[in-house]
């Protein structure tokens, strides 16, 4: 909720502005643009803008009366009354009868769950209907539970013909109506046995192929369907557990014998393995298939990724407390020159630059690099366990002595303190560098640097256990893994090669 100040604000940067309305959310950060549409409208018509916002009563009075007595006298169904009256939603309209007729008992219960009465209730609440004289409402009115609740309990306990043969009972004939109540039992019999076969595959496919209890078998595959059929065949006759699972005798047969043949992706599971785990168990699927295709094994994506599924090859993912370097508005601030341009035509044209933080058990170690926007390399980076001002200049000094001559970069980082103190400024402004800055609190300015310090982290620091690492081994380990990501990790996006491999393709030297 903003304030009246907050509302006048924008009101009159939209004025001053022209009538924009994206320019003045956009320096404002709020409201949007409808919104700010509204409050215009208002000062327009009044003059001014209400000091206090009051909520608007979507219904009135009267309306929610005619709802409640509507559901009330239509058989207690949510829906229907929803779509009777086109209004309102399930959870306001069970509000709505709580509040005019306080403790009074719920008419629909869900059919899935039946928490509210017990399987001799709902018998005795079917037999009720199939002897009924008036209609299916009286009958589910009596009992507290809405008509298709009441049918789906019927079709639950009895077919249809078990259910018509129980309303011509009474016009039966007393040796006809015990025939029938003869093969009605065995009816039931019959019914609870195809139940339990169906409930005995559901608890199968969830062991075996780790399916959830409500899956249909029409999603299941042959090769699924052959394991549930090996495992109950014990208990059930293998022909009727195919009829249920819809699965062709021959079909299952040919997946019966082709599971006892050799597998032909052993040695790839293997290759497979050794490159995850040499990558920092990092590598996806499709950097694992350029790996492999580069050592002239030819697969398609999909094998790989259900290899990987099938090695429990799991690239682990985790989120933590991003560290911030902001102390304030010390000094001015230059514009942001790349506007979240991040592509260079070659290299040392744009750079970026910002600190990460890692927390162990041992203390916290800070990274600060130089990441250069033409193909992602790291041009220089420093480590330590303080964010000072040795940590951000060590690695500027390192970056410009990676600079030829003419060679003018532009600088970009965040408003951090690190970035606007003299020692910064002065080295800077020596080396000919142009500085740029993000916008405060807008990451995405920054996005490049931030995916990369996303990228270390996913891959080298979570999901690994640090508790007896000390940082002197933290800090060489994070110095060996950003020389892999220069040398060795392969992008995607440069062709499935490292940066180095990918200025050496096209002639660059370093």
């Amino acid at each position: 909720m903003h304030s009246y100040e907050d509302r006048i604000r924008a009101v009159e940067l939209y004025y001053r502005y022209g009538k924009k309305a994206s320019v003045v959310v956009k320096e404002l950060g709020y409201p949007s643009i409808k919104q700010l549409g509204r409050w215009v409208r208002i000062y327009e018509e009044t003059g001014n803008l209400p000091r206090e916002l009051k909520s608007r009563q979507r219904y009135s009075h009267a309306q929610k009366i005619a709802a409640v007595e509507h559901y009330l006298t239509h058989g207690g169904c949510l829906a229907f009354t929803r779509r009777a009256k086109g209004y309102p939603s399930n959870e306001l309209l069970k509000r709505w009868i709580e509040e005019l007729y306080p403790n009074r008992r719920p008419l629909v219960v869900r059919s899935n769950t039946n928490k509210c009465f017990t399987p001799d209730e709902r018998s005795q609440a079917v037999r009720d209907l199939c002897n009924r004289r008036g209609t299916a409402l009286k009958v589910a009115q009596s009992i507290g539970v809405s008509v298709p609740v009441l049918y789906k309990w019927k079709k639950d306990l009895l077919d249809d013909e078990a259910y018509q043969s129980m309303r011509r009972r009474k016009a039966a004939p007393q040796d006809k109506s015990q025939d029938a109540l003869i093969d009605e039992i065995t009816r039931l019999k019959q019914q609870l046995h195809q139940l339990q076969l169906e409930r005995d595959i559901l608890t199968k496919a969830n062991e075996l192929i780790k399916k959830d209890m409500g899956i249909s078998v029409q999603t299941l595959k042959n090769r699924e369907k052959t394991q549930i059929v090996d495992a109950l065949k014990d208990i059930y006759p293998v022909a009727e557990l195919l009829c249920v699972l819809q699965l062709a005798r021959s079909c299952y047969f040919y997946h019966k014998a082709s599971q006892r043949l050799h597998d032909k992706y052993a040695e790839i599971r293997v290759v497979m393995g050794k490159i995850f785990e040499g990558n920092y168990r990092c590598y996806g699927y499709r950097r694992l298939h350029a790996m492999l295709r580069e050592n002239n094994t030819c697969i398609s994506e999909k094998v790989v990724r259900r290899l990987m599924a099938e090695e429990q090859l799991i690239v682990k993912r985790a989120g933590r407390r991003r560290y911030s370097s902001y102390c304030g508005e010390i000094g001015p601030a230059p514009e942001n020159l790349l506007a979240r341009n991040f592509r260079a035509c070659r290299p040392n044209e744009k750079w970026l630059t910002d600190i990460t933080e890692f927390q162990l058990p041992a203390g916290k170690v800070y990274l600060s690099p130089v990441i250069d926007c033409f193909d992602g390399k790291v041009v220089s980076w420093s480590i330590g366990p303080r964010p000072d001002a040795k940590l951000v200049n060590g690695m500027l000094d390192d970056a410009i002595d990676t600079l030829r001559e003419n060679e003018r970069p532009v600088i970009h980082s965040d408003r951090g303190g690190h970035y606007r103190w003299p020692g910064w400024l002065d080295r800077i402004s020596a080396s000919g560098l142009i500085r740029s800055m993000s916008r405060k609190g807008c990451s995405s300015d920054n996005a490049a640097c931030e995916g990369f310090f996303g990228r270390v982290k996913n891959e080298m620091y979570y999901g690994r256990n640090w508790s007896t690492t000390t940082l002197e081994d933290f800090i060489c380990f994070l110095d060996r893994y950003i020389c892999w990501y220069n040398e060795k990790r392969i992008k995607i996006s440069l062709g499935a090669m490292s940066p180095v491999k990918y200025r050496q393709h096209l002639g660059i030297t370093t």
